[in-house]
């Protein structure tokens, strides 16, 4: 599946790097309703055309499942500043 980067060069590589680095530090750097979101730009960071069509989950599984996320925030980012902003698109 990676075959293209045997045949990159170091500075070819290195500017693959630089783009994949990139790309995760904006996935990472998302915050408040953005890290809700489907993240195709993330994705297009491959070189494959296009991935697979997400599965998405009917209404109530796919708000337990929020809610289960959010609570891991609680556990894994219990620091982390809070906001009372209210979403808008």
């Amino acid at each position: 599946m990676d075959t293209d980067l045997e045949h990159m060069s170091r500075d070819e590589l290195i500017a693959e790097v630089s783009k994949l680095r990139q790309g995760i530090r904006e996935h990472r750097d998302s915050t408040g309703h953005e890290l809700c979101w489907h993240h195709p730009a993330l994705w297009a960071l491959l070189p494959e055309e296009s991935g697979p069509m997400p599965t998405v989950p009917d209404w109530p599984e796919f708000l337990r499942g929020c809610i289960r996320y959010r609570q891991s925030l609680d556990q894994q980012a219990a620091d982390a500043p809070r906001s009372h902003e209210p979403y808008s698109p």
